[in-house]
């Protein structure tokens, strides 16, 4: 009788272990079948990565650009040079030129930190999880050189409903 049950337990074994293989590889040939319809151009991103020593960031940035970009730091409320900014254009990563956010995005959040609903595309902006000040919060840096720019909050205006609250000294500004 045992011999009867462990016989079957391994048919049964067997087939589903088939099966399973069978399923994986189906996936495996469509996914595959998929990846191949796309254009190469779409599978990458066009952002051609930065990288530099922190010796090369200190020589090119101030020490509060440095602060912020590289070692994802904050600067004070209100003591940015373009939290209340107005002018019409593209503000840029500092750190690379990166374009980033349109100053039609730009919103008065109340923060003291330059807001926007949206960056230029979803291409240029990266996040990650933050849990330095105890609870987790959506981290944004540049895309090009991985700079940190500041937080995004789901509290924003319409159309999106998100505030990218954005580190002044992160940010450079080109006027149209």
């Amino acid at each position: 009788m045992t011999r009867t049950i462990i016989f079957i337990l391994s048919i049964s074994l067997s087939i589903i272990s088939c099966s399973q293989n069978a399923t994986s590889k189906k996936i495996e040939k469509e996914t595959t079948t998929l990846s191949e319809n796309i254009p190469q151009e779409a599978k990458k991103s066009s952002i051609v990565k930065i990288t530099k020593t922190d010796e090369e960031w200190k020589a090119e940035l101030t020490d509060m650009e440095y602060k912020v970009l590289r070692k994802e730091g904050t600067e004070r409320a209100r003591t940015g040079d373009l939290w209340d900014h107005k002018e019409d254009g593209i503000y840029t990563c500092r750190g690379c030129a990166l374009p980033l956010f349109d100053s039609s995005t730009k919103f008065k959040s109340g923060t003291g930190w330059p807001s926007y609903y949206q960056p230029l595309s979803d291409e240029v902006i990266e996040s990650d999880t933050d849990y330095k000040i105890g609870y987790a919060r959506d981290e944004v840096h540049c895309a090009r050189c991985n700079g940190h720019l500041g937080h995004v909050f789901s509290d924003g205006p319409e159309p999106t409903g998100l505030r990218f609250c954005i580190n002044s000294a992160s940010l450079d500004f080109v006027g149209r």
